[in-house]
Formats: structure tokens, C-alpha cells, sequence
């Protein structure tokens, strides 16, 4: 089973169109050690070399696609390796990708749990423009079993609700209920290896940890270096945890967490905000994490599991 990494980057990219902060400005003027990153998405592939699953369908998917050739196999006048679609939740990074899929030759399998599908039908209704083009064949995520995706097989996924935070367009914002977020375990049917992917974390909930200590990859929230990183830079007045994202330092941070699975495990932070120091690789906040053995996720990191 092979991911690849296509957005590494939290809503907005890096840099993001409008920031001057320090990192953004770093990256356009080349004074800083880091890469450039488009917004978080993932394909998985399993035994069929040509068919691939994308996990979230972000606004840089047309980039993406042309970073990544071996989407595009070449089999016919219009034709593309992705062989189905599943999205995490219903948020505008993960979602708005969609649109620019509309020129699909058939309705575009699509997986994703009811809170999901009732906020791109209701609130923000996505699908419903999309069904004046493409289509969409939806296929509902049970939390309670596995699934496969058609077309690529060797590859079993199981959804785990994890606690985050709606779309803001959402009825459940503030009232989040099971299914609006969730992570994937993401399973090789043959040699029996996991990955866990989890963008949007706010909190390290049993299902989840026990998730990660079983797995022999994790790729998990890396939004925020501070639960006040935000704050500090004048950007917001939102904590990182006030929208969904557990800071990766102070007590009860993310490398808290990494810190006590086994040394096996393989440790990437994904989803990065244009804000974290993380993105400096000459930083001592990415020094620390060299330290630890956690990896920073980058546009074209590809994972063999």
C-alpha cells in the first residue's frame, strides 16, 4: 500500500494568498529554509498499480493532480487513476476540490459519513451543483464498519469519529455530533500494515489513541505549534483548540502524545498552518521535532507501508 502525500498544507496553503507573517513572507522571498505547500490532501493506492483513492478533494486539486503523474495514466481520450473519493468532513479545504472534478465521464464515487453529506447538501450544497455536471454516486460511511473502496483493491478503511469541529456552515457547530470529523485507519489487506490519518484532531479520544498505538504509521494533526499561535500574531482570536486542532506543545499537545507510542511507529505531522515555526526547517521548534522522531509532511512524500 503506497499514500501519497498531495496537500500537506492546513486551509489556505502555504504561503496563503493574503499573509505576511513570518513564515509566508519567508517563502516568497526565499529567505527561509521550507517549502512551498498546497492544502491537505492524500491518494491511497493499493494492488492495482494504476487506481488510486483521494482522501479529501482540496482547492488545489488541479495542482495536485499535475504534481502527481501517476494520477493520470493515460488509458484513454479523458482519464484519470482516481478511482473513487472520501472525505473526512464537510469542510471548504477538503470539499471545494469537487468543482474542479465536475468534467468526470461518470458520477464520482463518493464516500462520506451523514453529517458530511447533510452539510453539502444543506449548508454549503456542493453536491447538489455537482449533479448539473458529473454527478455524484454517494456511498455512506458507517462508523460502526469497514468499507473498501471499488477499484482499489487490498485496501480496507474504518472510520473513527474524532473530536473537532464542523464546518461553519454547519447546523452542528457548536454542537458537534458523531460523524461531522473523523479519522481513517487505513489498512494493507495483505501484509496486514495501518496507517491512521487524522487532519482535524482536537483531542486524543480513546477510539483514536487506540488507533495510534496499533498502527504503524500516523499521520495526524500538525495544524499548530501553540494553543495561541493565532492569537499571538494578531490573526485571530481563536484558540487552537477553540477550532478543532490540538497544538502540537504544552501539556496535552500532540507531541505529548507521540512521545509515548512505540518506538516502531512512524510519526508525521500533516495539515500545517502557514503559522506554525514548524515550516522553518532551520527552526528550533523543527529541531525539537527532528529530536523526537516526528517527521513534517511535504507535497509529494510518498509513504510504503
Amino acid at each position: 500500500m503506497k499514500i501519497r502525500v498531495l496537500g500537506s498544507a492546513a486551509g489556505g496553503g502555504f504561503p496563503q494568498w493574503n499573509c505576511n507573517c513570518r513564515n509566508c513572507a519567508g517563502v516568497r522571498s526565499g529567505t527561509m529554509h521550507t517549502r512551498a505547500r498546497t492544502q491537505s490532501s492524500i491518494a491511497v493506492n493499493g494492488n492495482a498499480a494504476d487506481s488510486w483513492a483521494l482522501v479529501n478533494a482540496s482547492p488545489d486539486i488541479l495542482t495536485q493532480l499535475q504534481a502527481n503523474p501517476v494520477l493520470q495514466p493515460a488509458r484513454a481520450p479523458r482519464d484519470t487513476a482516481i478511482a473513487g473519493i472520501i472525505l473526512v468532513d464537510g469542510q471548504v479545504d477538503h470539499t471545494t476540490g469537487l468543482y474542479m472534478l465536475r468534467e468526470a465521464t461518470r458520477p464520482w464515487p463518493l464516500w462520506c459519513t451523514d453529517s458530511a453529506y447533510a452539510d453539502l447538501t444543506r449548508g454549503n450544497p456542493i453536491l447538489q451543483v455537482l449533479s448539473h455536471y458529473c454527478g455524484i454516486d454517494r456511498r455512506r460511511i458507517d462508523l460502526e464498519d469497514g468499507f473498501a473502496v471499488d477499484g482499489v483493491p487490498g485496501v480496507q478503511w474504518r472510520a473513527l469519529p474524532v473530536a473537532s469541529k464542523p464546518a461553519p456552515y454547519s447546523p452542528n457547530r457548536e454542537s458537534p455530533v458523531p460523524g461531522d470529523n473523523v479519522a481513517l485507519l487505513i489498512t494493507d489487506e495483505v501484509l496486514g500494515r495501518t496507517a491512521l490519518y487524522a487532519p482535524g484532531l482536537g483531542a486524543v479520544e480513546e477510539s483514536v489513541w487506540d488507533a495510534m498505538q496499533t498502527a504503524d504509521c500516523v499521520l495526524v494533526d500538525g495544524t499548530f505549534w501553540t494553543d495561541e499561535e493565532m492569537i499571538a500574531l494578531g490573526l485571530s482570536r481563536k484558540r487552537a483548540r477553540d477550532i478543532g486542532h490540538l497544538p502540537q506543545s504544552g501539556p496535552g499537545g500532540m507531541l505529548e502524545w507521540l512521545e509515548k507510542l512505540p518506538p516502531r511507529t512512524r510519526k508525521i505531522l500533516i495539515h500545517i498552518n502557514n503559522t506554525n515555526p514548524i515550516l522553518d526547517e532551520t527552526s528550533p521548534e523543527r529541531a525539537q521535532l527532528r529530536r523526537r522522531g516526528v517527521e513534517v509532511a511535504w507535497d509529494g512524500m510518498e509513504i510504503v507501508l
